[in-house]
């Protein structure tokens, strides 16, 4: 039997609520409308490139959203020292590089394991808790990448719509 990414249930987005709240509520839109797009399509599927000569697929989109995740909430966010799953200084793409139709479902799962660990790392950081950007060297909080992190999934999951149609001729935000 093959496998195909599983059907979402949305969570209605919070309209109203403290700062936390409201920003957990974005991002969870964010994670979900990615999760979303994926629904129904079997590895093949979600490996499959948009056009030359990009890499760009929906199996890369949740690999890179998970390296992502890891590295603002885990690694930087809460300190965790703990590497990169598919990319390295030898290979800064890999997450979009390094697809494997036939890994999806791990990929998959890795993801939305990786979301609920980045949860857990962060539950109890404040919002004014600061790090360093690891290329500009500045202070930035906690707050500030919870507004990346929406940035990042709204960008791509701008990317998956267009990639979704491609695939199959899905269009349209339920």
């Amino acid at each position: 039997m093959t496998w195909t990414a599983p059907e979402i249930t949305r969570t209605p987005q919070l309209l109203v609520g403290d700062e936390r709240a409201v920003l957990h509520s974005l991002l969870t839109r964010g994670r979900e409308i990615l999760l979303w797009k994926c629904q129904g399509l079997n590895g093949s599927q979600l490996a499959a490139r948009s056009v030359e000569p990009s890499t760009m697929s929906l199996l890369g989109l949740i690999r890179h959203m998970t390296e992502v995740e890891r590295g603002w909430f885990r690694m930087r966010a809460a300190g965790e020292e703990i590497p990169y799953l598919y990319s390295d200084e030898t290979n800064e793409d890999g997450d979009f590089d390094d697809t494997v139709s036939e890994q999806a479902e791990a990929d998959y799962a890795r993801l939305v394991e990786e979301i609920t660990a980045c949860d857990k790392a962060i539950a109890d950081l404040p919002l004014d808790h600061t790090v360093t950007h690891p290329r500009s060297g500045k202070d930035i909080s906690l707050r500030w990448i919870y507004l990346h992190m929406i940035e990042e999934y709204a960008r791509h999951d701008g990317h998956a719509d267009l990639l979704r149609e491609r695939i199959d001729g899905a269009v349209g935000y339920q």
